[in-house]
């Protein structure tokens, strides 16, 4: 799975807005549709208390978060299957991504023309998702024809098409009715069978309500519909203001920014939960490194051995791997300093196999 997340939807539900709030980069954006035609990216500095607090316990020289790729993907409109709307660059961005936020439209302002020239939340989502339905339905069926001429090929390649056909078939099924991918295979050996098809269906996705400043923290009526879509799928819902995160990312200071937020009554960007939310759905979590030179937040794919995340690092540090030090996070808040971590005996020695946990500390030790 690509380690980014593609931001989409309709035309003029707040994509590029957000894209640039989140990015604090410049996308265009303007009060008419396709004002995105190539996909923007920006690399987003995950927010992470524990840095902060890591930093606070072992002062550095400096302090460097975890960072996400973020996509913002020109919007669709009915009829990209087909290439509707310069619908074919966009489905390919998407599929080039590893997870998809999906930017819905919550509110009214008739100064904002809306593609369909109405708001509804459920035909908007209705829309995308039967696009890249039938984009993938697309796909399957290539797939389909051309494995069930390999059948003639050999008996082994026989037997390879007689276990994918019916895989092909049901999904093509579920497809037409504009169902996704990844609610009609939950098997995880189907899984594996279609993944090179790089279904668009297939990805997570994350549904970003877009509102007004008189909703946040009160779901309006639009918001409720996305949340129920959302909460049938098992997928998140996280609201957003985009005009409010505009305006924060405007200005220039920390102080600036904290006392704009105390204003509107938010603790925190509503961009935060949608960054951490991406990182998470994409399978990454976080080990951090301390020393007085440097404190830093290291991404790695949940399930990664001790070598493998020395060699984030540096790859010298995978080749000559010996043992790593480590301690989570957790420990150090607990006892306040790296010493009584020590005399508490929470300070570990760990070899190759040793699979590193969200929120470690870590200290590798190598010999190349």
């Amino acid at each position: 799975m690509s380690l980014n997340c593609g931001i989409v939807g309709l035309p003029n539900v707040g994509k590029s807005t957000i894209f640039s709030a989140v990015t604090s980069a410049p996308a265009e954006a303007a009060n008419y549709p396709f004002c995105t035609i190539d996909p923007n990216v920006g690399i987003v500095a995950v927010p992470d208390e524990r840095l902060d607090r890591i930093a606070e316990l072992i002062p550095p020289e400096r302090k460097i978060p975890a960072t996400v790729e973020f996509v913002d993907i020109a919007g669709l409109v009915k009829g990209a299957s087909k290439g509707e709307g310069l619908g074919n660059r966009f489905l390919a961005s998407i599929r080039e991504v590893g997870v998809v936020a999906h930017v819905v439209r919550c509110f009214d302002d008739p100064d904002i023309v809306h593609v369909n020239n109405k708001i509804d939340p459920a035909g908007d989502i209705e829309t995308i998702n039967i696009e890249l339905a039938l984009a993938d339905y697309d796909s399957v069926e290539k797939r389909y024809q051309k494995q069930g001429k390999m059948a003639r090929v050999s008996k082994e390649a026989q037997k390879e098409t007689e276990r994918l056909l019916p895989i092909y078939e049901k999904l093509m099924k579920g497809l037409s009715d504009g169902q996704s991918a990844r609610s009609i295979i939950t098997d995880e050996d189907e899984r594996e069978a279609v993944y090179d098809l790089h279904l668009l269906t297939m990805k997570p996705v994350i549904y970003v309500c877009n509102v007004d400043e008189n909703s946040i923290g009160n779901d309006n009526d639009y918001v409720k519909t996305v949340r129920a879509i959302a909460e049938k799928e098992g997928s998140q819902c996280i609201v957003i203001c985009g005009k409010i995160e505009s305006e924060i990312a405007s200005l220039e200071s920390a102080e600036e920014r904290q006392e704009f937020l105390e204003s509107v009554g938010l603790t925190e960007s509503g961009l935060n939960p949608l960054i951490r939310a991406a990182y998470k759905t994409l399978g990454l979590r976080t080990f951090f490194t301390a020393g007085k030179d440097e404190d830093r937040a290291w991404t790695f794919k949940e399930g990664a051995k001790a070598p493998e995340c020395a060699g984030i690092i540096h790859s010298d540090f995978e080749k000559g791997f010996i043992k790593a030090e480590v301690y989570n996070a957790e420990d150090l808040f607990k006892y306040g300093s790296e010493q009584k971590v020590k005399e508490n005996g929470k300070l570990r020695l760990e070899g190759r196999d040793y699979v590193v946990q969200d929120g470690d500390i870590m200290f590798f030790k190598f010999n190349v």
